[in-house]
C-alpha cells in the first residue's frame, strides 16, 4: 500500500505534466485511395492538438505531384486535407511518407490504403518512427503482431484506464479478490470491445470520455472509505464496480482499433490480437504496481500515517478535473 502510494503519486505527477487525456491523444488518419492508374486520392485527417492545429504535417515523397488544387476544411475536433497526385509511374509501393512533427507529440495515425481491387492494408506510424513504408498485403502473423503492439501501446498511453485500473488495486484486498476484480474488467471490456468493432453498438467519443473521467471520480472517496476501515458496496465487491465499469471503457478501448480503417476481412484478426496488446499492457501495469510493494517493505520505507490517505484525494483529484474538463469539451463551452 505504502510503495503504490508512492507510485499513485509519481503516476499523477507524470499525468499532469502530460495533461494527457483521450481528447487530445485522438489519433490521426490519412486514407490513400487508388481512383485510376497511378492517381490517388489522399485524405489527411490531423486531430486538434491542445486547443490548435496539430504540429505534424504530411510530407509526400517528391516526384508525387497534386494534381488539382489541395483543400483544407476545419472540422470542431480536426483539420482535414485533400489532395489528388499522380505517381511517377514506379507504383505505390515502397513509397515512403513522412509525417515531420508528430516525433513532438503523443499521437498515432493510420495510414490505409485502399487499391482499385477493393483490397487494403493499414500501418500505424507513431512519435518514435515518424514515417511509413507503403507495401502490398501482409502475412496474418504480419498483421497478428501489429494489431498485439496497437493494442499494447493504446492501453499504456490511455493514462486515464491505468488510472482506474490503479484506483482498483488500492481498494482490493487479497489475492483472489484481485484476481476476480481484474477478471471482471477484462471480461467487460473485452465484451464492448467486441460489440463496438463489430459495428453493433457505438458511443459518441465526447461523452464516453466524461463518463470515465467520472468512473475514475467515483473510485476516490471509495479509497478514502477503504483507508479508514469503512465498508461500502464498492468495498466489499470491487469486481462488481470493475465489471460496470470496464463495459464503459471497452467503448473506450474501441476508438483505439475502430480508428484504424482496418480491412473488413481483418477484423476477426485485429479485435482479437488488439485484445490481448490491451491485456498485456494491462497486466504489465498491474505486475509493476505491485512489484513496488515488497521493494517498500525491503527498503523498510515508513510513510506518516495521514500521507497514505493521499492516493485516494489524488485519484479523486484527477477524476474530477478530467471530468470537468470533458464535460466542458463535450457542451462546447470552449
Amino acid at each position: 500500500m505504502r510503495l503504490l502510494f508512492f507510485f499513485i503519486l509519481l503516476f499523477g505527477q507524470c499525468t499532469l505534466c502530460l495533461e494527457s487525456s483521450a481528447h487530445e491523444s485522438q489519433p490521426g488518419t490519412l486514407e490513400i485511395r487508388e481512383r485510376a492508374d497511378q492517381r490517388y486520392e489522399l485524405t489527411w485527417r490531423a486531430p486538434i492538438y491542445y486547443g490548435g492545429p496539430h504540429p505534424a504535417r504530411l510530407e509526400l515523397p517528391e516526384l508525387w505531384r497534386d494534381t488539382i488544387v489541395p483543400e483544407e476544411k476545419l472540422l470542431p475536433d480536426s483539420q482535414v486535407f485533400r489532395r489528388v497526385v499522380a505517381l511517377d509511374g514506379k507504383g505505390v509501393d515502397g513509397s515512403i511518407i513522412r509525417f515531420p512533427g508528430l516525433e513532438k507529440t503523443i499521437t498515432t495515425v493510420f495510414v490505409r490504403l485502399i487499391r482499385l481491387d477493393g483490397t487494403s492494408t493499414t500501418e500505424v506510424v507513431r512519435p518514435t518512427l515518424p514515417s511509413v513504408r507503403l507495401r502490398g498485403e501482409r502475412p496474418a502473423n504480419v498483421a497478428a503482431f501489429e494489431y498485439t503492439g496497437l493494442g499494447f501501446y493504446h492501453i499504456l498511453q490511455g493514462i486515464d484506464h491505468l488510472l482506474f485500473v490503479l484506483g482498483l488495486l488500492l481498494i482490493v484486498k487479497g489475492r483472489m479478490m484481485l484476481v476476480k476484480t481484474i477478471t471482471a474488467f477484462t471480461v467487460a471490456h473485452s465484451i464492448t470491445l467486441g460489440i463496438a468493432t463489430l459495428g453493433y453498438a457505438s458511443v459518441p467519443l465526447a461523452p464516453l470520455n466524461a463518463a470515465i473521467a467520472l468512473s475514475i471520480l467515483f473510485l476516490g472517496p471509495e479509497i478514502v472509505r477503504s483507508w479508514r476501515g469503512q465498508s461500502s458496496l464498492t468495498i466489499r465487491y470491487p469486481w462488481m464496480v470493475a465489471f460496470l465499469f470496464g463495459l464503459l471503457h471497452g467503448f473506450g478501448f474501441a476508438s483505439g482499433l475502430t480508428t484504424t480503417g482496418m480491412p473488413q476481412a481483418e477484423i476477426p484478426l485485429a479485435l482479437l490480437f488488439f485484445n490481448v496488446g490491451v491485456e498485456f499492457g494491462q497486466l504489465a501495469f498491474v505486475f509493476t504496481a505491485l512489484a513496488l510493494v515488497p521493494s517498500f517493505t525491503i527498503l523498510e520505507v515508513h510513510w506518516p500515517r495521514p500521507v497514505t490517505a493521499l492516493p485516494g484525494y489524488v485519484v479523486g483529484s484527477l477524476g474530477a478535473y478530467w471530468t470537468i474538463q470533458r464535460t466542458v469539451i463535450l457542451l462546447g463551452v470552449v
